[in-house]
């Protein structure tokens, strides 16, 4: 037994998974904008885009992580639209 850390005991292999659960409650957010309001998916949004970007960077989950950032920019492309009357 090794007790050297190996490449999957990264926090970096959070990224993927962490930005594909924001990304679906930004759009889970997105959809019920009407009851709770749109700052939870801008939040959620902004931060699905931030670790998926960063889970890309990384390496590790890349369809993870590309899938959290198509699904929270839904989110912020939603805020923007609304507000921004684009």
């Amino acid at each position: 037994m090794s007790d050297s850390p190996s490449a999957n005991d990264s926090a970096a292999t959070l990224y993927g998974p962490v930005s594909l659960g924001l990304g679906g409650a930004a759009v889970t957010a997105s959809v019920f904008s009407a009851v709770i309001g749109i700052a939870f998916a801008l939040l959620a949004g902004v931060l699905a885009v931030t670790f998926g970007l960063l889970g890309l960077a990384s390496g590790f989950n890349r369809n993870q992580s590309l899938a959290g950032v198509l699904t929270g920019s839904v989110g912020v492309i939603f805020f923007a639209v609304l507000v921004g009357g684009i």
